[in-house]
């Protein structure tokens, strides 16, 4: 049974759109930094090409989407609303975009001023959608619809985990600006918290949603909504307390709250699979695809942390691309291709009273069989990447250039389905008008 919607209570299309559209361009800005550096970048986690690039996609390309999808996906799906809705979209989305792109510059140039500069704006705009998020849930606690409060606990987590996460970056960004000793300890938490938490349980909430409704399944098991994000917020303030602790058991402790997360996240794997695979659809369409690619990456991670931890390798660049790339940007990419048309086809008949014959279908903003070259060239880029990150210098800079072909494909995609948008609005325009010159009583 699936939840209900209200699709009144959505907000204006300016609102997300904003966000949604400027997600592909940090990920060609990634790819093209990427090549710029080539091998370098994928070396080591640790080196300065590596953190703006990574940086660009933690904040450019999933803080974008995710922002302006839980501004859409909260008063739809249940009925919460954050608060001052256009200046948060406005103030947000300039704050998140300059921000990360100042960040990114400041990482390649080490310059303790342009540190000073992101950290501003990136504070700035982080803390104004948290409390416009969070005191929105609080004011419009009443109005929340039946069977919400578990899609609201994950989002409820996943905001206080990226409040967590700007705190350690105001701390580390701050050491860097002021030229301080770095807190060396804290960017392994920086990370977890805002991968795991922030990334992670977000992610994992709005699938909750996203999935039954756009794939047609049924809804996810109750004792999945119920407790996995919080049981992954519970282990994310066990590594933290045990990483500012100094005891003889650090090590085998670290290891062991390791392995729960690992575990969290298999689950979620496995039942999302579980879940897809029992669709009302039995045809794949080009978002399964993604889903299918993010939660194989997301399986993958535990392979590869196992021989990570086991000395084998050093493979936390891999880890990133398989966590980061893998599981978040795929599921994200999938997910606009839903989001999108949807949006798109509502708001051209959102005050409309009468039917139209100009007004398009859902399908036809984003048709599968058009977009679904995009997914194969998603495989091609992701399966580069997590080769290149285990021979950087044979791969980098392929991988790089089939990113970038990878972001300006669905950049294609997204362009289509505006033009046919605001030909639509257009088209509907001169059709009310021949019917009001047809029939200038009604």
């Amino acid at each position: 049974m699936q939840r209900a919607l209200s699709f009144d209570s959505s907000p204006p299309l300016s609102i997300p759109l904003r966000f949604i559209v400027s997600t592909p361009a940090f990920v060609l800005l990634a790819g093209i930094l990427l090549f710029w550096y080539g091998p370098t970048a994928l070396i080591s986690r640790w080196n300065s090409s590596a953190l703006a690039i990574t940086h660009l996609f933690t904040l450019g390309v999933l803080g974008n989407v995710m922002a302006g999808a839980l501004m859409q996906i909260l008063p739809v799906a249940t009925g919460i609303h954050v608060i001052s809705a256009k200046t948060t979209a406005y103030v947000v989305h300039v704050s998140l975009c300059l921000g990360s792109i100042i960040l990114a510059t400041a990482f390649i140039m080490f310059s303790p001023v342009l540190f000073g500069l992101a950290l501003v704006l990136l504070a700035a705009g982080m803390w104004w959608f948290a409390v416009a998020v969070l005191f929105g849930m609080w004011v419009h606690r009443k109005q929340a619809t039946k069977g919400s409060p578990t899609i609201l606990m994950a989002v409820r987590l996943a905001v206080i985990s990226l409040v967590i996460t700007v705190l350690l970056g105001l701390t580390l960004a701050g050491s860097i600006a002021l030229e301080l000793p770095l807190p060396r300890q804290l960017t392994d938490l920086h990370a977890s918290w805002g991968t795991l938490g922030w990334v992670g349980i977000l992610i994992i909430g709005i699938s909750f949603q996203v999935i039954p409704m756009f794939q047609v399944t049924e809804l996810y098991p109750k004792f999945i909504t119920r407790w996995l994000a919080l049981v992954i917020f519970i282990i994310l303030g066990l590594t933290t307390a045990n990483s500012l602790v100094n005891w003889s058991i650090k090590t085998e402790v670290s290891l062991l709250i390791s392995s729960a997360a690992i575990l969290a996240y298999l689950v979620y794997a496995a039942v999302t699979f579980d879940v897809l695979r029992q669709r009302k659809r039995p045809e794949p369409d080009t978002t399964t695809l993604f889903w299918l690619t993010s939660i194989a990456s997301l399986a993958a991670c535990f392979p590869v942390w196992l021989l990570h931890i086991a000395n084998v390798a050093d493979l936390s660049v891999t880890l990133g691309v398989l966590f980061i790339i893998g599981f978040a940007w795929s599921a994200v990419n999938g997910m606009l291709y839903k989001i999108l048309p949807f949006l798109l086809w509502y708001n051209t008949q959102r005050k409309l009273t009468i039917a139209l014959r100009s007004v398009p279908k859902v399908k036809h903003f984003m048709p599968d069989s058009y977009v679904r070259p995009q997914v194969y060239a998603h495989w091609i880029a992701l399966s580069l990447l997590i080769m290149a990150s285990i021979w950087p210098h044979w791969l980098t800079h392929l991988s790089a250039i089939a990113l970038c072909v990878s972001a300006l494909w669905l950049m294609l995609n997204m362009k289509q389905a505006l033009q046919l948008y605001l030909h639509a609005k257009y088209a509907i325009k001169r059709e009310l008008k021949e019917k009001e010159s047809t029939n200038p009583a009604g």
